[in-house]
């Protein structure tokens, strides 16, 4: 049996057009759009209609930088793959790419296999694959080739955290040149780890331990260093290089270096580095912890490069990095010692309404929202046009989303499992109203109709941004 759907009178946004149009849906993908109140549109016959009058009917948000149940620091991130997922829904992400991680001395193929085992039957909405590649080997190389085959497109490496996921730049460039054989994209956390930790140490021996620290080692030097660095093995290895949560200034300036000289070289950054900043690490008593992840939150003077570069297109991509620790029992990990405080912060739910917010101040288009939130991404890790857009053939992930309701966002409301929210108390206009993924209604005004196993496992082309 077929079953159809029908959302009537909204405007459609995407990436590339605005216009009033009815959508129909069959089957678990979009059929036909008509410019709404024509004959063509009046044609639409379905079982379930929804009125999207007056609200905009937008690609559901492509979140490709998650890390559920992600082993840090002695503890793990607090969403599973079925709250995480549920929590995006909620926020009008449809499809997630989560991070499978290889363990030292082991083979890609058994960190992948655990993270399948993971999120297999849980999630809620759909999912895809990176893979961290945490030991450069003979084989590991090898293999990359596999997953390549069979949609695991992009490996990320760490210049960061020597001894646990650190690639020094040997690893990295043989990891960079495979790359460049097999059509896979390296996504690097730029970030000098060697220096860092000598400067933890030094700050740790004159006795400043409190999170406001964490913000002052991780110096933005140090990332603008690492991304220069990765920047020119990518260019020695002929290579596609993604810098993951960019959020300094002089990072986007390496970044718009290179690509003015033509190079293949693409940045994310992330909703805590356009609204938060080291004012929130050094909020009183322990309060910062909440706010620790790396890269780390930078003066709020850093703020207007990276609107400026997702303007320009300096940066392409708005994920959230979403890690989440427990401030009770998890960030408390690290009293006495910012350097033991899990590193990572809550966002999945609130990446869209954070953009929209955006919008309504002036930063970003309604079109470069859905750009950098829905389209680019699913370019970028090869989902598209599958995933990012409403067009004829591409899955129902459609948002049904409200620009004038207003919000407060707040723990106490939120669907993520954690115990705090990073944007307590802010005030936001717009909001979710429905969501569908694959057709199936996972939010329906504001209620919760989803289901854990909804969300399957999608396979990825190789980088569709390059083209």
């Amino acid at each position: 049996m077929s079953s159809r759907t029908v959302i009537r009178g909204g405007l459609v946004v995407t990436a590339s057009d605005e216009l009033h149009a009815d959508v129909l849906i069959e089957d678990g993908r979009v059929a036909a759009l008509a410019a709404s109140g024509t004959p063509a549109a009046g044609a639409f016959a379905a079982e379930r209609v929804i009125d999207a009058t007056g609200k905009y009917v937008i690609p559901g948000g492509v979140d490709g930088h998650t890390h559920m149940e992600m082993p840090f620091g002695g503890t793990y991130a607090a969403d599973t793959f079925e709250t995480g997922t549920r929590a995006a829904a909620w926020g009008g992400t449809t499809t997630i790419v989560d991070f499978a991680i290889q363990g030292v001395g082991r083979s890609l193929r058994e960190g992948l296999d655990a993270w399948h085992a993971k999120a297999e039957g849980n999630c809620a909405i759909d999912y895809g694959f990176h893979m961290i590649v945490s030991d450069v080997t003979g084989e590991t190389l090898k293999e990359m080739d596999l997953l390549v085959e069979e949609g695991v497109t992009s490996f990320k490496q760490f210049m960061a955290y020597p001894g646990v996921f650190y690639s020094d730049d040997g690893q990295i460039l043989r990891a960079m040149q495979r790359a460049a054989g097999n059509g896979g994209l390296i996504m690097m956390h730029a970030e000098n780890g060697i220096a860092i930790d000598v400067l933890v140490e030094q700050a740790l021996a004159r006795g400043e331990t409190d999170p406001r620290f964490h913000g002052e080692v991780r110096k933005a030097l140090l990332e603008a260093e690492a991304t220069h660095r990765a920047i020119r093995l990518a260019q020695v290895a002929g290579a596609p290089l993604y810098v993951v949560h960019v959020s300094a200034t002089e990072t986007v300036a390496e970044l718009t270096r290179a690509r003015d000289e033509g190079l293949p070289v693409f940045g994310e950054t992330c909703p805590q580095y356009l609204f938060l900043s080291t004012d929130n690490l050094a909020e009183p008593g322990f309060e910062g912890a909440k706010y620790v992840c790396s890269t780390p939150l930078r003066p709020e003077e850093h703020q207007a490069a990276l609107w400026r570069g997702l303007r320009t297109n300096d940066l392409q991509v708005v994920s959230t990095d979403h890690c989440p620790f427990c401030f009770t029992g998890q960030k408390e990990l690290g009293r006495g010692d910012f350097s033991k405080i899990p590193n990572g912060m809550p966002g999945v739910e609130n990446r869209m309404d954070l953009l929209h917010q955006a919008v309504v101040d002036g930063h970003i288009g309604r079109r470069r929202w859905i750009e950098i939130a829905c389209a680019t991404p699913a370019r970028m890790f090869g989902l598209y046009p599958k995933k990012g857009t409403i067009a004829p053939g591409a899955d129902a992930d459609i948002v049904v989303y409200d620009p004038h309701a207003e919000q407060v966002v707040s723990a106490e409301t939120h669907h993520m499992n954690v115990d705090y929210s990073a944007y307590e108390g802010r005030r936001i206009t717009g909001r979710v109203e429905t969501v569908l993924s694959r057709g199936e209604p996972v939010v329906t005004e504001r209620e919760y109709t989803g289901r854990k196993g909804h969300g399957v496992y999608t396979p990825r082309a190789t980088c569709q941004y390059l083209n």
